[in-house]
């Protein structure tokens, strides 16, 4: 990301420039690379549209959102203006050939008045539906016939199952080299999944007990408050198994689980990755119910306010059995990991927004020391993603005072006591694009075998076998039998904070006391009616 120097003029050109990937993410990220000198010295921005419009009312809409979703604010009306300068509105028909004889006059007047070929990259942030004829076009009239310097960033959804996926892969191989295409995943542009390279391979304190003889399990939660809103129609198509678990999650568990590459060359580090992909225990249609676990939000009263079920949405149908929620159990046939449990999990309408990874350590062979009725808190590594971004140490201590029993204690660094404002992940993967560098996005066996990872459940869901669909009320942590997916090995799902998780111990620890009272209760009152019985 340090090489700026050598990033070539360079013509973006945005496919979907008119939709809501363009106006929250795109034109933000491009305007604070611009701000942070990170753009090349030449460049220009073709938005595609298939509405009737001109440069400056494009302007006018991307100025409209930038004041909106920008971490940057327009501040400057003059630096406001040297941006959008770059900018321009194609007109785009995606089905005609005719819109793309007009692009290729664009791209060859700029390469004219650039003095220079320029690099081009083709942001695809449409359907999936349109990938082939956009790709078909592009072909025809060699439009990125330079390996060197054409890129095409692919959004998610890629694909809807392995064999669509496969099939992608092969359309897109007819116009473009495997270098050429950067199959983009959002979370890993995220400042806190990126480090997690950088902490376990540049720290030697960590690296060598991120095993399965010290570490005991593996948490991965991505929760969402919100429902599906206005979506209902494309999540009923999706799901949270295709929506979060296929990419997202499965993404964010090969950087935790992966070996150490040789090199940060992209292909050694996406090798890595593709290992820990190929590792994972593939569930048989038979095993479904007993490694997973999926959900549909309910309707509930959430701080005062009665929110729908996911049946309620607009767009949904109402006898729909799409999943909300899933939990499952991972395990990877590796000699770093073998029996070591990966849970994951994902929901809509969850009890908050949360992003993180727990990485549970294994107890001390004998402890000399008790913590109360809870027992000893487990050591704890919790990488926390969004919106925290931190990465917290949990181990016991010694209580002040003159006994010698233990409390939990944690060692917190916080980005953003280092930064108040934090890169955008979309800035991050859209430098690297134009630098040239895939380190940070998909591969093809990447995506086919992450596909593949999930096809045995998708299939068991899609034919409603060996599956149950659990409700579970908006605002809560998902249904009961998520929790019981862990308790059979003796986890349960952790906090992301010490505070979360000391409140849990405190009212386990309440609940036994509890239970040993009315335990207690009933032996008397049995010792009474023995008594009451002998006496007469």
């Amino acid at each position: 990301m340090d090489n700026l120097d050598t990033i070539k003029p360079t013509i973006i050109l945005v496919f979907g420039a008119t939709g809501d990937l363009a106006k929250r993410k795109l034109f933000p990220a491009f305007y604070n690379l611009y701000l942070d000198g990170r753009m090349p010295e030449n460049f220009e921005i073709i938005a595609l549209g298939r509405k009737k419009s001109s440069d400056a009312l494009y302007r006018s809409h991307v100025s409209e959102n930038l004041t909106e979703f920008s971490r940057n604010k327009i501040t400057s009306k003059k630096e406001f203006e040297q941006f959008a300068s770059h900018i321009s509105y194609l007109q785009n028909d995606i089905d005609k050939e005719e819109s793309y004889l007009l692009m290729k006059q664009k791209l060859d007047a700029i390469d004219s008045a650039f003095g220079a070929r320029a690099n081009r990259l083709f942001y695809l942030s449409i359907a999936p539906s349109f990938i082939e004829t956009i790709s078909n076009n592009i072909k025809k009239l060699d439009l990125a016939a330079n390996p060197d310097q054409d890129r095409i960033i692919i959004e998610k959804p890629f694909g809807y199952d392995k064999s669509s996926a496969e099939l992608l892969n092969k359309l897109l191989a007819r116009t473009f080299e495997e270098e050429q295409i950067y199959r983009i995943d959002h979370y890993l542009g995220k400042e806190t999944v990126q480090n997690i390279l950088a902490f376990r391979f540049g720290n030697s304190m960590f690296e060598p007990l991120w095993n399965r003889n010290f570490i005991d399990s593996v948490q991965i939660t991505v929760a969402e408050e919100v429902g599906v809103e206005d979506r209902g129609g494309f999540y009923e198509g999706a799901g949270a198994l295709r929506d979060m678990i296929q990419n997202h999650l499965m993404q964010i568990l090969t950087m935790v689980a992966m070996e150490a590459p040789t090199s940060l060359q992209a292909d050694e580090v996406r090798n890595r990755k593709a290992d820990v992909l190929k590792a994972i225990r593939r569930i048989t249609p038979e095993e479904v119910n007993h490694y997973t676990v999926r959900g549909q939000y309910d309707k509930a009263s959430v701080n005062g306010k009665t929110i729908p079920g996911y049946l309620q949405e607009k767009g949904v149908d109402a006898k729909s059995t799409t999943e909300t929620f899933v939990a499952m159990k991972f395990y990877l046939d590796n000699w770093r990991w073998q029996g070591v449990p990966f849970y994951v999990r994902t929901g809509k309408r969850m009890k908050e927004k949360q992003s993180s990874i727990v990485i549970q350590f294994k107890p001390v062979p004998h402890s000399t020391f008790s913590f109360g009725k809870e027992g000893m808190m487990p050591n704890r590594l919790i990488i926390n993603i969004q919106p925290a971004m931190d990465i917290r140490l949990q181990f016991m201590t010694k209580k002040q005072g003159l006994s010698l029993s233990l409390k939990p204690a944690e060692m917190v660094f916080d980005y953003f006591s280092c930064s108040t404002q934090a890169t955008e992940a979309y800035e991050t993967l859209l430098l690297d694009a134009l630098q040239g560098d895939p380190t940070l996005f998909m591969r093809s066996d990447q995506v086919e075998e992450a596909w593949d990872v999930v096809t045995s459940i998708q299939d068991a869901w899609e034919n409603d076998k060996f599956s149950s669909l659990h409700k579970y009320e908006a605002g809560s942590w998902g249904p009961e039998a998520a929790n019981e997916l862990l308790a059979r090995q003796g986890h349960s799902w952790a906090s992301n904070t010490l505070d979360a998780e000391e409140e849990k111990l405190r009212k386990k620890a309440e609940k036994a006391d509890k239970a040993e009272k009315n335990k207690k209760a009933v032996q008397t009152k049995q010792v009474e009616v023995a008594a009451d019985g002998k006496n007469f």
